[in-house]
């Protein structure tokens, strides 16, 4: 399967687990290996620290530049109306992305949409333009990540034209069912075909790191040890079948 390709396999618990529990920074760095240079989305930044890692196939929302034909915001039909619709159909457990241009003239969305989003069961909302209410966004039980905060309607910059399409996004490309992780750093995009893959190699990656830091904080040099070689490996398996025990990374070092 070509890896840009969306799949039809949905995002299991056990893959959703492993992501949760890892930085973007990993994930980044085992991306690079296979040659994926840009999925780290750029200027998007979270709302509010604090929150939950964010995981979850991304369900996308493009805007474009507003026009004074296209109607206005306060006769809107909320039936027919696509960022409205898109609040109300998208499924529960995926990441809302939206496509704003980097425009955070005017917000992408509010706290009243946000907030039935999170009732719904929505597991996050991404946007590279900006969300208006801000302060009360990121009191919310939901991650949300955006430029900068932008308090004008949509009306202002934008209007809604299509969703669930290919998108950019932070300057990333997204498309429908990509997984999307995000954490207190920023919002990582995987291609939906690599994504199981990634995460176990995630999960043993800041298995081997954890060992690492101990061996650092414990006073060692990094020449031999980081990045991991193979003598640092073995260590690293006898300190996981001694239990992840602080003290073996003492003794290893006698």
């Amino acid at each position: 399967m070509n890896s840009t390709t969306p799949s039809d396999t949905p995002l299991t618990e056990e893959v959703r687990d492993k992501l949760r529990n890892v930085t973007t920074a990993t994930l980044t760095t085992l991306l690079l290996r296979r040659g994926f240079t840009n999925t780290f989305m750029k200027e998007v930044r979270p709302v509010a620290a604090g929150k939950r890692q964010m995981v979850g196939e991304a369900y996308t929302l493009r805007l474009v530049p507003y026009r004074e034909d296209l109607g206005n915001i306060f006769s809107r039909d909320n039936r027919r109306d696509i960022q409205r619709v898109t609040v109300e159909t998208m499924p529960e457990g995926h990441v809302l992305v939206i496509d704003s241009r980097g425009d955070a003239g005017a917000a992408s969305c509010g706290e009243i949409l946000v907030m039935r989003m999170m009732v719904r069961g929505v597991e996050g909302i991404v946007t590279d333009g900006g969300f208006r209410d801000s302060p009360s966004i990121g009191m919310l039980d939901i991650p949300t990540y955006q430029k900068m905060p932008a308090a004008p309607p949509i009306m202002v910059r934008h209007h809604p034209v299509e969703a669930n399409c290919a998108i950019a996004c932070g300057g990333l490309t997204v498309f429908p069912g990509d997984i999307v992780v995000g954490d207190q750093e920023g919002v990582v995009v995987i291609p939906r075909a690599l994504a199981a893959e990634i995460a176990d190699e995630a999960v043993k990656k800041e298995d081997v790191e954890e060992f690492i830091a101990l061996c650092v904080l414990a006073g060692e040099p990094i020449n031999d040890i980081y990045p991991p070689t193979p003598p640092l490996l073995e260590r690293h398996a006898e300190w996981v079948r001694n239990g992840r025990k602080t003290n073996a990374v003492e003794r290893m070092q006698a």
